[in-house]
């Protein structure tokens, strides 16, 4: 009997590994990006390769590269003018960044009210990050002129000497910082109104009720909550920072005496102006070491100070 039962058992299959759900969703998704990553590679990976190989070679854009190792960086380090350059984009940078967190919060918190019209405000804030850079330089200009500018004006006003923004090495850096936050000062600020508008409102409920200030509700509620906001508008702006190039061209040429002469105008004046292409891809590279590590480094200090981050 229990051989009978033996001959009609059905016999067991063991499973197999598990496919993925989403094994064949995957395949379309890497077929349709295909194109895209193609171009990403053609006209941005190689360029960047092409870019490095170059910062080891000696090229005037009329000859042939010739291949010089290292003597491109340890000529960066050996020049005074660089770190002059690097001392005034650190200048810049400092200031650009605070300034523009600081009036991009405010700027949100203002706007983040629901009052007839505020749409309007918020488009207009919006509006020089899409104007080009060489309308708002024009622009600038004239409010910097140092007889009929608008700011020489009221300080005139005020009994106060006229000011030489651009062509005096102590202001000419401050003025092209305000130029630059003020073209870009729309961009954070939609990124403060998202983070804003993101808070829960029973929290600021709940703290109203028990008796808190707006200040202390901002200070223990709104700005530990903005605290990935704050992360990603910091490391953002800090690339801008670095990069600014536009300002300085349209408005000082790096003067006066290289007040304004930022590392990526400089990059710019070595490869175009004096041809030196392997130093100014040198000088590039050493600007994303830079950027990388100052990215790295945030991005590793995020848990001291995001609540989010402090909470998971």
């Amino acid at each position: 009997m229990a051989a009978g039962k033996a001959a009609f058992a059905v016999p067991v299959s063991t499973p197999g590994p598990k496919r993925h759900p989403l094994a064949g969703e995957a395949r379309w998704a890497w077929l349709l990006l295909l194109p895209a990553l193609l171009i990403i590679g053609l006209f941005s990976l190689l360029p960047t390769l092409g870019s490095f190989a170059i910062s080891f070679t000696s090229w005037d854009l009329l000859g042939p590269p010739r291949w010089i190792g290292l003597a491109n960086y340890t000529a960066l380090l050996a020049d005074p003018l660089f770190y002059k350059v690097v001392l005034n984009t650190l200048e810049f940078v400092a200031l650009y960044v605070i300034i523009d967190i600081v009036c991009a919060l405010g700027l949100a918190l203002a706007l983040n009210q629901q009052l007839r019209g505020i749409g309007l405000f918020r488009t207009a804030y919006f509006l020089p990050v899409v104007t080009s850079m060489v309308a708002v330089s024009i622009v600038w200009e004239w409010i910097y002129d140092p007889r009929y500018g608008a700011l020489n004006v009221i300080l005139g006003w005020c009994h106060l000497p006229a000011i030489h923004w651009l062509s005096d090495p102590h202001w000419a850096l401050p003025s092209l910082v305000i130029v630059s936050v003020w073209k870009s000062l729309g961009y954070n600020v939609v990124l403060f109104l998202a983070g804003l508008q993101a808070i829960p409102t029973e929290y600021h409920e709940a703290a109203a009720v028990d008796g808190a200030t707006g200040w202390l509700r901002f200070f223990r509620i709104t700005l530990p909550l903005l605290g990935p906001t704050l992360l990603l508008v910091g490391i953002l702006s800090t690339i801008r920072a670095f990069q600014t190039f536009d300002a300085v061209y349209m408005l000082t040429h790096g003067g006066p005496r290289r007040a304004t002469t930022v590392v990526v105008y400089w990059l710019f004046q070595n490869a175009f102006t004096y041809f030196k292409l392997g130093k100014a891809s040198a000088l590039a590279y050493l600007l994303f070491t830079v950027l990388l590590f100052l990215t790295w480094l945030q991005w590793t200090l995020r848990k001291r100070w995001i609540h989010q981050e402090q909470v998971s």
